[in-house]
């Protein structure tokens, strides 16, 4: 095998966003909030809900001294076609968002969808098809309408499954012959440490700490866990009957796959393949394989949980699993018995591997593991034999331009660089990668902190933490660099 020949021709590479981080426009159009928007960051401590006493429900309560920066975003709702040709400059053949489920079904339980929701998707469909750019949608990307967690608990109640299906059902019929690659729920394995942001799901019957909506219960949260997974399964078979040309994947955040024990104490050991399950697998083995483990079945007896799954639901996850497994991966970590192991949006925090050599700047400090990436996909692949989509990957700086306008960030070019060097490798190794997606291409606001500060982008917005700039955009210099990778669909590296 020649050394261009690495990467398939029918290589998707390009770059992923998510509607609740870039768009705005957050009450327009007939949309209503959905969970993201009461939040500062999926890391914040609180969220903007109260429970009220008098109806007995959690209420929108948003603080007037914070910024909810999501409430704007980049403004690529309005500014999409720019957005996207600055996109298409740097040879995407795919570009990857999210449907906001509140555009569609605003409240989330009407019967009938928000037509100017759904036009909003097929002006930006059409547009991303216009310039070469295979769409890669995501249909929830942590935008759960606020209405089905304050009204119903969210995903905790069966009830979630009719409404999942009926948007599912409208968007598939609407974007036929539009959109190929569906993806199902982002990062939908943090249900076990965020499950009000990341699985949609609010405790509303007692007993639970009305001071804290985000304290939920460990019923609800294996409830909500046994109801998505008939959610996915239903999207699969929705999807292929609407449309037998979709591809249907599962989402999940992998960098915690990469979980190396800190020593080879056995408790070390089992330790780290202990996050590996209790983070990933979990989920990917019902999406993938159709299967419950028998640690999670552990879990619910020693938690004394028994959520609802009858013999018609577990039959119909047997049947439907997902055509490929996409992920998101940005650094490694360690699993030491010695020390609190805690978690971020880029995965577990142990002991620091003094292995690794490079860490990103102030105030983040993540380590940066290459090779991590490559050990992703192939435990996945081994475990899996399905095809694997990078959806996500990147690394976020502070950056500010020069006083000439322009960003140098040789860092981004370095990380990139490297990542891409194992998966390279990963193909070699037999490893079926169907693309590289960067996250994100141009600045949007931070899920994890909820914050402009910190910058991904191949493309610089004028925004800043405190709601102010001009939204002007600009290309940092990985901008061409990333062009040139692509053009030679990953044979020139070099930076």
């Amino acid at each position: 095998m020649k050394d261009n020949q690495v990467f398939p021709k029918n290589f998707l590479w390009g770059g992923a966003v998510a509607a609740n981080q870039c768009e705005g426009a957050w009450l327009e159009d007939g949309k209503q909030p959905n969970i993201t928007d009461v939040m500062v960051g999926i890391n914040a401590s609180e969220a903007g809900l109260k429970w009220n006493e008098d109806t007995q429900k959690w209420e929108m309560c948003l603080d007037p001294d914070k910024a909810y920066l999501s409430h704007e975003g980049i403004d690529f709702y309005h500014r999409y076609k720019e957005d996207l040709q600055l996109m298409a400059g740097m040879g995407f053949n795919c570009f990857r968002t999210s449907i906001a489920w509140g555009r569609i079904y605003p409240n989330g339980d009407e019967t009938e969808p928000n037509e100017p929701g759904l036009k909003f998707y097929d002006n930006l469909f059409d547009e991303m098809i216009r310039l070469g750019m295979e769409p890669v949608v995501t249909l929830s990307h942590y935008e759960t309408p606020l209405h089905l967690l304050t009204e119903y608990g969210g995903w905790a109640n069966k009830k979630m499954i009719e409404f999942w299906k009926n948007y599912v059902t409208t968007v598939f019929n609407r974007y036929k012959g539009k959109v190929k690659y569906w993806l199902t729920f982002n990062e939908v394995n943090n249900l076990y440490r965020r499950p009000v942001v990341s699985a949609g799901v609010l405790s509303v019957n007692p007993p639970f700490d009305k001071n804290d909506p985000l304290k939920v219960s460990p019923e609800d949260t294996w409830q909500s866990y046994a109801n998505i997974l008939v959610g996915n399964a239903w999207t699969v078979k929705i999807g292929h009957e609407v449309d037998p040309e979709n591809k249907i994947g599962c989402m999940l955040t992998s960098s915690c796959v990469a979980t190396y024990p800190f020593t080879c104490d056995p408790k070390d050991v089992w330790g780290a393949y202990n996050i590996q399950r209790i983070s990933n697998y979990y989920f990917g083995d019902p999406f993938c394989l159709g299967i419950i483990p028998g640690y999670v079945k552990r879990v619910w007896r020693e938690e004394g949980v028994n959520p609802e799954l009858n013999e018609d639901e577990l039959a119909l996850i047997k049947d439907y699993t997902v055509d490929f497994f996409s992920f998101s991966y940005y650094r490694s970590g360690t699993f030491s018995k010695d020390v609190e192991n805690a978690f971020d949006t880029g995965g577990i925090k142990g002991k620091d591997n003094p292995y690794l050599k490079a860490v990103s700047p102030e105030p983040w400090k993540w380590p940066v593991d290459p090779e991590g990436i490559r050990y992703v996909l192939n435990v996945l692949y081994d475990r899996y034999h399905l095809p694997l989509f990078i959806v996500e990957n990147g690394i976020g700086l502070d950056e500010h331009p020069d006083e000439n306008g322009e960003i140098d960030d040789a860092f981004r070019k370095q990380y990139v660089h490297d990542h891409l060097v194992q998966v390279r490798e990963a193909l070699l190794d037999g490893v079926d990668i169907m693309g590289y997606l960067y996250w994100g291409p141009i600045d949007v606001v931070s899920a994890g902190t909820g914050e402009m500060k910190k910058r991904y982008g191949f493309v610089f917005v004028d925004r800043y933490n405190d709601g102010t700039g001009t939204l002007e955009r600009s290309k940092k210099d990985s901008y061409e660099w990333f062009h040139k990778v692509i053009a030679s669909n990953g044979e020139d590296l070099d930076i």
